[in-house]
């Protein structure tokens, strides 16, 4: 690419008269392929390798954008057909699974997607140039005997972002946000949260510094710092927080590439759900402690029966209660709260 403002006539997206773009031959390979090509699928293929060839400075900023949004529109059209001819199921309509929905959010090239697939069954495209995700890739991860639903999105950052994909983190029970500690970790938060706030998605934590309003979204979010690699970046971590304050906002320090602190982070995800594991015990037999029923923090007998069938609720004519709030096998009422690691026995 030439200097000025007049690109190439067979240059396929247009470039802005801001500075030049200086894009190599391969790119233009690349976009001839692209012409080329008769499926989403090799399109989608093409525009991809054309944004790992393009240089990394802001005279690319607006065709990055082009090639984003071209992107996601042809992802998005090559979503499956569901509910009958001609309607279309959104890539970013995704049904929560498992103890708890968990958005992967952050800034491009933090390790969303690497720390997806490390810790579920997912296969996100992980890549080393910056937004190669496109779309939401949901995938399970376990935690001791209940399974939590991770979903890699793309990065919240850049002129173009999916407007669904802010419904897909509306509609979580919480959020990670994950940045490098290698590169400017304040700002990426900083500038997360304000892409979130624009959106009327605000953190839990700041709950009271806003007077509310109309459709405003209140998330619980845990801040993952990722390429915490070892000991000798501990230190960094602890000035991030105390610059952060992150009492109130926690920060957990992890690193993919060693696997570093994976269990801690599970465990904080859990909590931050706000849940509680209850075992069902039937008349008669010891109670399966591999399947746990999940409820929320503070949820009653009442809600224990529903979740374990509908006629229960209905039909309860007592309870007893085996956990660390009651004596064992005491007999007590829908009402009755439970909590973490309860036995119940039901009779209808």
């Amino acid at each position: 690419m030439h200097g000025g403002c007049t690109p190439p006539m067979h240059t396929l997206f247009p470039v802005y008269c801001v500075m030049p773009t200086n894009l190599p031959p391969d790119y233009y390979k690349a976009e001839e392929q692209f012409r080329k090509a008769t499926t989403n699928q090799e399109k989608i293929a093409w525009l991809e390798e054309m944004l790992s060839i393009m240089p990394k400075h802001k005279g690319t900023d607006h065709l990055k954008s082009d090639l984003r949004r071209k992107i996601s529109r042809l992802k998005t059209a090559d979503t499956h057909k569901k509910g009958g001819p001609g309607r279309q199921v959104s890539a970013f309509h995704i049904d929560s699974e498992g103890a708890g929905q968990v958005i992967v959010l952050g800034p491009a090239n933090t390790g969303k997607s690497a720390l997806v697939a490390a810790l579920t069954n997912a296969k996100p495209e992980v890549a080393p140039y910056p937004f190669s995700t496109w779309g939401p890739t949901p995938g399970m991860m376990q935690f001791e005997n209940v399974q939590i639903q991770l979903i890699d999105t793309p990065p919240l950052e850049g002129e173009f972002i999916e407007p669904e994909l802010f419904n897909l983190i509306r509609n979580a029970d919480m959020a990670l946000l994950v940045v490098d500690l290698q590169a400017d970790p304040i700002e990426q938060i900083e500038e997360t949260l304000a892409r979130l706030e624009e959106r009327r998605i605000i953190p839990q934590h700041l709950q009271d510094e806003h007077e509310g309003g109309l459709r405003i979204k209140y998330m619980p979010i845990l801040g993952v710092v990722n390429k915490s690699d070892d000991e000798t970046l501990d230190e960094d971590f602890e000035v991030l927080c105390e610059l952060m304050e992150s009492d109130e906002c926690p920060l957990i320090p992890i690193s993919v590439t060693a696997e570093r602190h994976f269990e801690r982070l599970k465990k904080a995800i859990y909590d931050k759900l706000g849940i509680m594991r209850v075992y069902s015990r039937p008349p008669g037999k010891e109670p399966n402690f591999d399947s746990p029923f999940v409820l929320k923090i503070g949820g009653t007998v009442e809600d224990f029966a529903g979740k374990v069938h509908q006629d229960f609720r209905e039909n309860l004519k007592s309870a007893k209660v085996w956990g660390s709030g009651a004596f064992d096998g005491q007999m007590v009422s829908r009402d009755y709260v439970l909590q973490e690691g309860d036995v119940v026995e039901l009779r209808i």
